[in-house]
Order: structure tokens, then sequence, then C-alpha cells
């Protein structure tokens, strides 16, 4: 039987861990940019030519938020907001050099940290987290399904 606090446990020790990579990262990359412009810029890198409402969707935040986020990662260089050619009154998003490169470099300093960190690790907790895997992608599938069903 599961505890009534494992939720909770597994939570804060998930969130601790992006909450320090996040503390990390942004120390050593300038400028800084928010959460939320990060995973816009990691979404339109991903997936080039996404519209707003797609991107919005994706996110789980609201059209004029992600609105709002486009027109200031535009003004730093980071996208193009383009005409999709099927439906004039709708923008496609399309990263540009800048926002690829940082987003290389912010994929490679996480990697860095998270390899450094494990290293300190004794190999049967490594292994733990490998095994840990597959149930950690299910359970955020689990979570995304409920997301998309409210």
């Amino acid at each position: 039987m599961e505890s009534e606090t494992f939720p909770d446990e597994l939570m804060d020790a998930l969130l601790g861990v992006q909450r320090r990579l996040k503390r990390r990262l942004r120390r050593q990359i300038a400028p800084q940019l928010r959460g939320a412009e990060v995973e816009l810029l990691r979404l339109v890198v991903h997936r080039p030519g996404i519209g707003i409402s797609d991107a919005a969707k994706d996110l789980h935040l609201a059209g004029n938020s992600v609105s709002t986020l486009v027109n200031q990662l535009s003004r730093q260089g980071y996208l193009v907001r383009e005409t999709d050619p099927a439906d004039r009154r709708a923008a496609r998003l399309m990263p540009t050099a800048a926002a690829e490169a940082r987003i290389a470099e912010w994929r490679k300093r996480r990697a860095e940290l998270v390899r450094g960190a494990l290293s300190a690790l004794d190999e049967a907790d490594r292994e733990r987290l490998r095994a840990a895997l597959p149930a950690l992608r299910a359970l955020a599938e689990n979570l995304h399904e409920e997301a998309e069903e409210s």
C-alpha cells in the first residue's frame, strides 16, 4: 500500500531537482530568460512553425500569455513570427539561429550539471534512477492526459 505522503514526497524531490537545475543554469547563461520563455523557446526549436494556439495548448498557458511571450522573445531576437500560408490570420513561430544556439547551450550545460551530480551518486542509486525513467514518463503522460480531459 502506498503511503499518503508519497505523492508529495515524489513531487518535492522532482521539483527540488528542477529548481536547483534552473538556478544553476540561470547563473551560467545570459541574458536571463524566465521559465516560460525558455519553455516556449524549447518548444519552437523542437517544433518550428508551431502556431500560437498550439503552443499555448502544449504549454498549458492562455493564448494571450503566449502572445506576450512571443512578443518579448521576438524583440530579443529569438523568435520570428511568420504568416501561415494556409490561414493568413494565423502566425507560425520560427526559431532564429540565436534561439537554436541558446537552447543547444542550455541543453549542453544542463547535461553537464546532471552528469556531474549523477557521478556523485553510487552505482546502485544511478541504476535505481535509470530504472525509474519509464515510470516517470508514464506518470507525465497520465498527468498530460488528465490535463487534456479537464
